[in-house]
């Protein structure tokens, strides 16, 4: 019980943290001298009031300073973390909780909890594998490394050089319709506009116009692995458009538009041209080989990672700026209507 106990603690106090990251409440990681010291020494110490109550103490004191100890460790276990990592972190609070669950399955003798806990665990492990693995990182390093920390003297990403072009619903409507081929980058910011629907619709305008399109995804879009295919199916977008990383990245030359929707540290050229760069070595969807690349955001905010985007400063990018929903239904008028 005092197992889980510790586990829960530590994962609902790093939940809150890390929905606190995603909604932007933090936008660097808060890091200390000797952080990891210190939250080995809170282990350490949960770890002998937990045997010492476990040994016949049952001081309510005891237990609480247990309690706050724990919900201490999942605080400063996250905090350090960026929040271009927090699906990954959340994947792993979730396995937390399964391990939680069976925990107590075992202490109660309930074979039920113990098969659900052992189930949420495992899947949730295996989910934050998958993901550490997309962005060619180990968990060590998603948890120790404190992504995200720019250090603005050495970045060649913050200094890169280039003007913004925007470009009108109207011309984007043009490029799209005058194309052979275009590609459709979704990102959390297509999930935030809840605008599945009408991409699907632009996608079908396109279609009818002989254009071919597909969707390419990226195993990280969004808050977790499989995000954007959920997304896209909730809007009967045919299963076969949907193209995986690793398989239309030998096609993005042949491209002639890329539409990225709310996509950004997926599509960053920093992440293989920029050493320096905290998603350096992180595979991304190469946008920026397609003919033309109009990416629509709402402003010029930068990503989870928290860092500037080349792609944008491109001579071949254009930025579509406004509401997702509201831009792409535009779009779906103005190319049905040309």
């Amino acid at each position: 019980m005092l197992c889980a106990a510790m586990i829960g603690a530590v994962s609902l106090s790093g939940s809150i943290i890390a929905f606190l990251k995603l909604e932007g409440r933090f936008e660097k990681p808060v890091t200390y001298p000797a952080q990891q010291l210190l939250n080995a020494l809170l282990f350490g110490v949960s770890l002998l009031l937990a045997l010492s109550m476990a040994a016949g103490s049952h001081s309510m004191l005891l237990m609480c300073l247990f309690l706050v100890i724990a919900l201490a460790l999942g605080v400063l276990m996250v905090m350090p973390i960026g929040g271009a990592d927090m699906p990954v972190v959340i994947s792993l609070l979730n396995s937390f909780t399964g391990l939680a669950v069976a925990a107590d399955g075992f202490a109660i003798n309930n074979i039920a909890m113990i098969i659900a806990g052992t189930l949420v665990g495992s899947s949730g492990t295996l989910l934050t594998l998958a993901m550490c693995k997309a962005m060619n990182r180990p968990v060590t390093n998603v948890l120790f490394s404190a992504f995200g920390k720019v250090d603005a003297t050495t970045s060649t990403t913050a200094a890169a050089t280039g003007n913004v072009k925007s470009v009108q619903a109207d011309e984007a409507a043009l490029l799209l319709g005058m194309a052979s081929r275009v590609v459709i980058v979704p990102g959390y910011g297509l999930a935030v506009a809840q605008a599945q629907h009408q991409v699907r619709q632009l996608a079908d305008e396109l279609a009818k116009k002989g254009v071919e399109v597909s969707f390419a995804i990226h195993p990280v879009a969004g808050r977790m692995p499989g995000h954007m295919n959920v997304l896209l199916a909730e809007a009967d977008v045919p299963y076969d458009q949907l193209i995986e990383m690793e398989s239309i990245n030998p096609e993005m030359e042949r491209v002639d538009v890329c539409l990225v929707i709310g996509a950004n540290d997926v599509v960053n050229p920093a992440a293989h041209e920029d050493k320096s760069s905290p998603i350096y070595g992180m595979p991304i969807i190469e946008a920026e080989k397609a003919g033309t690349v109009i990416v629509m955001k709402r402003s010029m905010g930068k990503g989870f990672a928290g860092i500037e985007n080349a792609l944008f400063l491109r001579d071949n990018c254009r930025m579509l700026f406004g509401d997702a929903k509201a831009s792409l239904q535009e779009l779906v008028t103005l190319v049905k209507d040309g």
